[in-house]
């Protein structure tokens, strides 16, 4: 019987936390692909080479199981469907991902990363244009979520439109593997490379709110998954055949390049779209989004011991500025979840209220006479399980 009640326990407790494991892990997942991402680039790894090869993999890995763990629960394909299936493999595997990995070619895989910070903010807005998230501005934890969201954009400015000096750390002094100060373009292509990043951003805030409309159709996160990164290879290939003519480009060795392909295809695309549909349906596209500090932090500590980045003053404040506005956003929706739980046991009593069979508020209204017994001509009710009597 103990064992029984500490299995429930932990049941219970479990449910209660997988939605935030589950995004904290995939910030772990993020970062190992930053820095094997940048290293494979840096060997001569093409952006749109790698974009196919990467959703090739994440499909060959997810396609078996979605076919045959939901074989009895996968619906039935509409045309809405399938065109939102297309637009989800056009957002973020070929839109977001080749800005991406071009911002992050012409930056760091730090600043690649702290520029993600910024997604919360852009998911916000588009969730209130696209009515799935409501604002009631008389409210405090409304009031922190817009003004959370203005902080994460000022933050974002401050990281696009000012460098600064370079902060030196131990392990990160010396020549850097991604810049150098002797090169005149460098200014310009930092500057290139982070709109680069800031409109991936968008096109992947996109990706979360079409996928949270997909799955209201669409109920089956492998099947959908499995698609997605179907419809991305055959895009993705598309655009590669017209922007890169190089046939050598396509030509993959056992070196980072397959490796930057495989781990990025199986842990950041299949693994990654299939825990975030899950946490979509349970907690929303703005919470899918919240964590994205963390992998800032993982990312600067292996960029600078296994890149030797150099880390800008800019990068740092900016940074620091969209961490504030990111969790002033978190804190607003997390008062809001609890308001609403606490108001739900209130609904539900008021809701069971009118179920009561009263028919009158000065006589009873008596449904069957099975335990009634008349004494004297007086009534004596006998009610066996009432909780409660009704005057």
């Amino acid at each position: 019987m103990g064992d029984q009640t500490l299995f429930v326990k932990l049941s219970l407790m479990f449910s209660k936390v997988k939605a935030y494991l589950g995004i904290v892990s995939l910030q772990f997942g993020y970062a190992g692909m930053y820095i094997i991402t940048m290293v494979s680039l840096k060997h001569g790894m093409n952006h749109y080479v790698l974009v196919v090869y990467r959703h090739a993999v994440a499909t060959l890995v997810i396609a078996p199981f979605a076919l045959v763990l939901e074989r009895k629960v996968r619906p039935k394909m509409t045309l809405s469907t399938f065109l939102k299936i297309m637009v989800l493999g056009f957002l973020e595997p070929v839109f977001d991902q080749n800005l991406y990995y071009v911002g992050l070619k012409y930056t760091s895989a730090t600043f690649a990363s702290a520029t993600v910070n910024v997604l919360p903010a852009i998911t916000f807005i588009m969730a209130i244009i696209f009515r799935l998230e409501k604002i009631n501005i008389k409210k405090i934890p409304s009031q922190a979520k817009v003004i959370g969201t203005l902080i994460t954009v000022t933050g974002a400015m401050v990281m696009t439109l000012y460098k600064g000096p370079i902060i030196d750390f131990i392990h990160t002094r010396g020549i850097s593997h991604h810049e150098s100060s002797s090169d005149p373009t460098a200014g310009q292509n930092w500057a290139t490379g982070t709109l680069m990043l800031l409109g991936g951003c968008f096109g992947w805030s996109g990706f979360f709110i079409l996928q949270s409309f997909t799955l209201k159709q669409y109920p089956a996160e492998l099947s959908l998954t499995a698609l997605i990164c179907f419809m991305g290879t055959v895009q993705g290939a598309a655009v590669a055949l017209v922007m890169e003519r190089d046939k050598a480009a396509w030509a993959i060795g056992f070196d980072s390049r397959i490796l930057a392909a495989a781990y990025s295809g199986i842990v950041c695309s299949g693994i990654a779209y299939y825990v975030q549909s899950l946490v979509i349906k349970e907690r929303g596209p703005v919470f899918v989004t919240a964590f994205s500090p963390l992998c800032m932090i993982i990312t600067a500590a292996l960029g600078s011991f296994i890149l030797a980045e150099k880390l800008h003053l800019g990068s740092i404040l900016g940074a620091a500025v969209i961490v504030v506005g990111l969790y002033s956003v978190v804190w607003g929706k997390s008062k809001e979840a609890r308001s609403s739980a606490s108001q739900a046991p209130t609904d539900e009593k008021a809701g069971g209220s009118h179920e009561l069979p009263v028919a009158s508020s000065t006589k009873p209204s008596i449904v069957h006479n099975n335990n009634m017994e008349e004494d004297g001509g007086m009534l004596k009710i006998r009610v066996s399980e009432a909780s409660s009597m009704i005057e």
